[in-house]
Order: structure tokens, then sequence, then C-alpha cells
């Protein structure tokens, strides 16, 4: 399986090209983790969402009183979420995350789902970086145990409940709040098994 470093070509370039029908499917539907996540959280918190899509979650947080940095790595999504909020969405892809201390909150809805598994680390050590002390993050993950790709071609890192919880205890101190699975579908239509992590940055 090839792979970068920390992205995965195959995968950005599914969503660039099919960017207009992708972000249509999500159209209405906000995360089921998204309202228990926000109830955890200051008034006001500045959030930096990873990987926006079409900008549903993010439209929910703004609307909530929440200062929201919505970013995507692919510019045809990020352009899509933009028609949606009104406003400027970053194309930034996970590995240019660059933010020291600056959010009090960092989302990242099915979106870490496509990091390669040897990359994961990484990336969650650079999110904790961008956390203020005491901030949190919440991320889902297909479930599976064994990376592969879906029909689409997309590369999915198909996480145990073990696989989530070890990649957060190589990236960073961090203080876990809550793990749970569930079932759920997606872009393909397929229900499979889903893991959820909620974790907190050390005051």
């Amino acid at each position: 399986m090839q792979l970068d470093t920390a992205r995965d070509s195959a995968t950005l370039d599914f969503y660039s090209a099919s960017a207009p029908v992708y972000v249509a499917s999500g159209i209405g539907r906000v995360s089921r983790h998204l309202a228990s996540f926000l109830d955890l959280l200051p008034p006001e918190a500045r959030i930096l969402e990873l990987g926006c899509g079409g900008g549903r979650d993010a439209e929910a947080m703004i609307a909530a009183g929440f200062e929201v940095d919505p970013t995507d790595g692919t510019p045809e999504i990020a352009r899509k979420a933009e028609e949606c909020l009104g406003r400027n969405v970053r194309v930034m892809r996970f590995d240019e995350l660059d933010a020291v201390e600056v959010y009090d909150a960092v989302w990242a809805s099915a979106s870490l789902l496509h990091v390669p598994r040897e990359a994961l680390p990484q990336i969650l050590a650079l999110v904790f970086k961008a956390l203020k002390p005491g901030g949190l993050h919440f991320a889902s993950y297909k479930g599976g145990g064994t990376e592969g790709r879906d029909r689409y071609g997309r590369y999915f890192n198909y996480l145990s409940r073990e696989d989530v919880t070890e990649a957060y205890r190589c990236s960073g101190p961090w203080e876990i709040v809550s793990v749970t699975e569930h079932l759920g579908g997606g872009y393909d239509g397929q229900q499979g098994p889903w893991v959820a992590i909620t974790v907190r940055k050390p005051e």
C-alpha cells in the first residue's frame, strides 16, 4: 500500500474529484457526537475543525456561539464549505498544523481516519501542541482493526478501540475523557463499527 508520510494522495484525489456529490450527501446531517462535545466547552471557546467537509458541523458550532476555524485538506471541499458558511475555510492538511496552544478544542469527526497508521501518533502530537492546557479533542474512526481501502479507493486506518487508545498514548500525555463504540454509516452507505474518543490536554 503506497502512502505518503502523513496523507494518502489517492484519498485526496477522490475528494477533489467528488467534492460536489460528496458534500451534497452530508447536507443536514450533523455529527451525533457534536452536541455532547460542545457541552464540555466554555462559552465562545475557540475550536479548530480538522476535515470540515461541507461545513455542517462548523455551521452548527458557529450557530451555538463558538469561534470556529474550519479547515480541510482538499481545496474543492473547502470551497464548498465556504459556500455553506459564508466565510473563509483554510486549506490545510493535517501534517501542516503548526499552531501552539491556540485552541480550546480540536474537532475531528471522521477525518483522522484517513491518516496512515504509522503517522497517526505524529499528527496527534500536533493536535496536542495546538491545544491550550485543559483543551479538549474529539475524533471518530471507522473500526475494524485492519487498514485498507473502500470501494472508492479511499484509504482508512480502520482502528480497533485498542489501536485508538494506543495511538493517543504514544502521541502525548492525554487524559482520556471517554472512548465509545457504535455502529454507523458513511458516504458508501455501509453500516459498520466506529470508535469515538474524547481526550483532554492536562492543565
